[in-house]
């Protein structure tokens, strides 16, 4: 077999593990005060590995390694996505762990966890895939209980569990698709699913969702999700709640558009009853929360039901892969904003401890307004462009029952989101204690201000995005 291996063609990848393996042995000599030499080493690689993803995106597409791994725009963008989210999480960290004594593992694992995320979304073969799904989980587990306090431990512990039984319920699902079609590589399979079982390729596909819905936090494998968001630190639930999606939504629909693109299971129509039932799920369970932290798990819940709907167009609508590789980015950004707000305010855990926050930190709050009502769809926020597109490839694809029900849950969402936003600009009880909303440091509010401003700024700028994404 022609391996065709091409290490120019994993420059990001490659810049990932060199700046894992270099923080981890820096970590290990470096004394307390200058683990923040960690910090930089990532953030260098994630900035370099981005150049190079921008770079690789006017090549033509290359598949590597046995053809097991394809570099095309839609990888790229995923780099990008990645790396940029890498980059807001250690920034919103830093006010949480700098001087800590695990300052360099947490860079580290964010390091890695993002390169499976990446590795997970340019996967074309199932083997590959399974050792990204291992890659991206394990990484979040050790981050989950980094704090070593009794919540983190407690919802370590869970988030392994469940990610233990989806990964071995993803690999019997991996086997059961090489036995139907005789080989592990999509391109093979496209071609050798049409004549296999139906039973069996649908047992199959069921299976290896399995893993990727719990990824990505979509029902019926979300439960993890409200517990790790509110028992981890603030800077690991942003990134449990934004990376792991985003090489998982787009590694599910590499998979589904590629290898399952020719057999005569109605996939399409599963993950669209899978996206309808996420996102109104999402949205119910976050009308009743008063944690803010619950709040947005519940929220990234109801986010990944619209982001499948683009999974559920695919191979059926034009705009489908455009569409998700925007709303992805749109997302990721806006996520990370919010989840910036919660780390700049770390004793503010309830939406009554916002109260007051307009005339005290006046923009965080309107940093915070910009990500709540960008997760709306409000625009010009990059949401309202994502959200756009979706609703219209969803229509293209004959799912316009779908496009309506996620109208629907849209509008109900603005309800829980302004919970949120109300108290802000009311003005504050002079007898209760300002605690609250005392600011960690400056780092999570820059981070905020930055992820508000970039999303306003990928909203108004979202007609060249979308036309490289759709080359």
């Amino acid at each position: 077999m022609d391996m065709n291996e091409n290490p120019a063609a994993l420059v990001p990848e490659l810049l990932l593990v060199l700046a894992a393996v270099g923080g981890l042995l820096a970590g290990s000599w470096l004394p307390r005060h200058r683990q923040w030499i960690v910090r930089l080493i990532a953030v260098a690689a994630c900035v370099v590995g981005m150049a190079a993803a921008v770079a690789d995106l006017t090549r033509p597409v290359q598949m590597v390694f046995g053809d097991t791994y394809v570099v095309d725009v839609g990888l790229g963008a995923v780099r990008i996505i990645v790396l940029a989210s890498i980059v807001a999480t250690i920034g919103l960290s830093v006010d949480r762990f700098s001087g800590s004594a695990r300052e360099a593992e947490f860079s580290v694992l964010l390091l890695l966890g993002g390169l499976g995320a990446i590795v997970m979304a340019g996967a074309n073969d199932l083997l590959l895939l399974v050792a990204a799904f291992l890659l991206a989980s394990i990484p979040l587990y050790a981050l989950t209980g980094i704090a070593r306090t009794a919540p983190g431990t407690e919802a370590a512990m869970k988030y392994y569990l469940m990610g233990a039984l989806s990964g071995v319920t993803m690999l019997v699902g991996a086997t059961l698709l090489f036995g139907g079609g005789g080989s592990t590589q999509y391109t093979d399979l496209a071609f050798a699913l049409s004549g296999a079982p139906r039973v069996v390729v649908a047992v199959g596909l069921v299976a290896v969702l399995a893993g990727l819905l719990f990824k990505i936090g979509a029902v019926p494998l979300h439960f993890w999700v409200p517990d790790v968001v509110q028992g981890a630190t603030t800077p690991v639930a942003a990134f449990v709640t934004t990376i792991p999606k985003i090489g998982g939504l787009w590694a599910l629909y590499r998979l589904l558009s590629t290898a399952l693109s020719t057999t005569d299971v109605d996939w399409s129509l599963l993950i669209a009853v899978i996206a309808a039932v996420t996102m109104t799920l999402g949205n119910l369970a976050a009308f009743f929360q008063d944690d803010v932290r619950r709040l947005l798990a519940y929220s990234t819940i109801s986010q990944v039901g619209y982001l499948l709907m683009a999974v559920a167009a695919a191979g059926k609508a034009v705009l489908a892969l455009p569409a998700l590789g925007f709303y992805l980015a749109a997302y990721a950004v806006t996520n990370l904003g919010a989840f910036a707000v919660v780390a700049a305010l770390p004793r503010a855990t309830t939406i009554a401890d916002y109260r007051g926050l307009a005339s005290r930190h006046r923009l965080l709050a309107l940093s915070l307004v910009v990500c709540l009502l960008g997760l709306i769809g409000t625009p010009p926020t990059a949401v309202f462009v994502g959200k756009l597109t979706v609703f219209t490839a969803t229509v293209d694809a004959g799912l316009a029952w779908l496009a309506v029900i996620a109208v629907v849950n849209t509008m109900a969402s603005v309800f829980y989101y302004l919970r949120w936003v109300a108290p802000a600009f009311r003005r504050g009880d002079p007898a209760a204690p300002a605690e609250p909303l005392s600011r960690a440091g400056i780092w999570g509010a820059v981070s905020a201000h930055t992820a508000a401003g970039v999303s306003l700024l990928l909203g108004i700028v979202s007609g060249p995005v979308l036309a490289v994404l759709g080359s």
